[in-house]
């Protein structure tokens, strides 16, 4: 079976750091029986964290599918230690359809202040005169428990529930006044850490040391 897509987003990911926030891709995709031929698909691509993995918590988001196609945004936030020091830190990057981008995360600066839960994700970032906005939220279920690496170990353990289908909406103010909404189906989220995965396994009644499990309901 073979299906043509014109211009959706791909997001395969695995990493934090954005290295190209809007890009485009053409191509084919062999999905068990199927290949799906795409055309100028929106893309995204990141870097991981580092050598050794992941911090002991962490939070993403990405979103494109506007009403404007050039829009995109991504945030990225965890859990820094050192030493006694513990303080969480997020990033937020915002692509206006002009081709401005915005970027937060200064925690002097440009302060973004993260709230998470289960199926939720809230954020709120303002500095150099700008102030954004973003909420986003997926159901539980419909989240794939994904394998993060313990390079040291030289293996793999559940550490990250992934979403690849959310909805978001963002808000962007300037000096107060508001210069762009936007809303989408189509954000991939994420909440990270090695405890939430094994508790998200052990609720859906599954082996606790499995790298790996799709969503407990699938997403229509």
């Amino acid at each position: 079976m073979t299906r043509t897509r014109q211009g959706p987003r791909l997001s395969p990911r695995r990493a934090q750091r954005s290295r190209r926030s809007s890009g485009k891709a053409s191509g084919m995709a062999k999905v068990g029986d199927e290949t799906w031929q795409f055309h100028e698909a929106q893309v995204y691509a990141e870097k991981n964290w580092g050598r050794e993995g992941f911090p002991e918590s962490w939070w993403w988001g990405q979103a494109q599918g506007f009403a404007e196609p050039a829009a995109c945004l991504a945030f990225a936030g965890g859990v820094v230690t050192t030493g006694r020091m513990r303080v969480e830190v997020t990033a937020l990057v915002v692509r206006l359809s002009d081709g401005q981008v915005i970027r937060l995360g200064n925690p002097v600066v440009s302060p973004v202040r993260t709230r998470t839960g289960d199926e939720h994700w809230r954020l709120s970032g303002r500095g150099f005169g700008w102030r954004i906005e973003v909420s986003a939220t997926a159901p539980l279920d419909q989240a794939f428990v994904l394998p993060v690496p313990l390079p040291s170990e030289h293996r793999n353990v559940p550490g990250d529930l992934e979403h690849l289908v959310g909805d978001l909406e963002v808000t962007v103010h300037r000096h107060g006044r508001r210069v762009w909404s936007g809303r989408t189906s189509l954000a991939a989220l994420e909440h990270g850490g090695l405890k939430r995965a094994r508790n998200e396994l052990i609720r859906r009644g599954l082996d606790e040391t499995i790298p790996s499990a799709p969503p407990a309901t699938p997403q229509p």
